[in-house]
């Protein structure tokens, strides 16, 4: 009777144990759905220093317009207009950087690689990327910008961040 009666405990055991294990999935997922939705949130306030623009628009804008793992610097003017980088007035850009390295890499300024210099309110990298600035060489209205690029190959990078990069600042040498 007694083997009887701990054969029962250990078989309750075994499925509380069982459900206890099914509804662990669940609540990690409930958890990661929370979490997701504040990311979500966060990436879609709109951003004070950018007018109507969420910070997730200002970031893609940004990751069009200056990263680039594959540019290089004879290709300026093709990239330049492939992308539709232009000023606010629609007229060519004086110039335009572009960061050798993929999104993630960049975006680690804004996640603990990067200095916050607060006289200026903008992150300097803290390591060094290789980057192309576009310079224009013949002043015209879009489409027929052309631009001449120089590769510099160990530049600090600084940016302004709202969690994730949104506005290109400089790249300096030294600092």
């Amino acid at each position: 009777m007694e083997e009887a009666r701990h054969k029962l405990k250990r078989k309750s055991d075994k499925h509380k144990k069982q459900r206890k294990m099914k509804t662990l999935p669940v609540h990690l997922l409930v958890c990661l759905l929370l979490l997701e939705a504040v990311v979500s949130e966060s990436l879609n306030e709109t951003d004070p220093s950018g007018p109507g623009k969420t910070i997730f628009e200002r970031y893609k804008k940004f990751k069009r317009q200056h990263v680039d793992k594959q540019m290089t610097e004879k290709k300026c003017t093709d990239v330049i207009n492939q992308k539709s980088i232009y000023s606010n007035d629609n007229s060519c850009k004086e110039t335009n950087t572009f960061i050798l390295a993929d999104a993630n890499e960049v975006k680690s300024i804004c996640e603990g690689q990067g200095d916050y210099l607060h006289e200026k309110h903008l992150t300097k990298s803290k390591r060094k990327f290789k980057v192309v600035v576009c310079t224009l060489t013949r002043k015209a209205r879009k489409p027929r910008c052309q631009y001449e690029g120089k590769l510099y190959k160990s530049r600090f990078v600084v940016v302004q961040c709202t969690g994730v990069p949104v506005q290109y600042a400089e790249n300096i040498l030294n600092f």
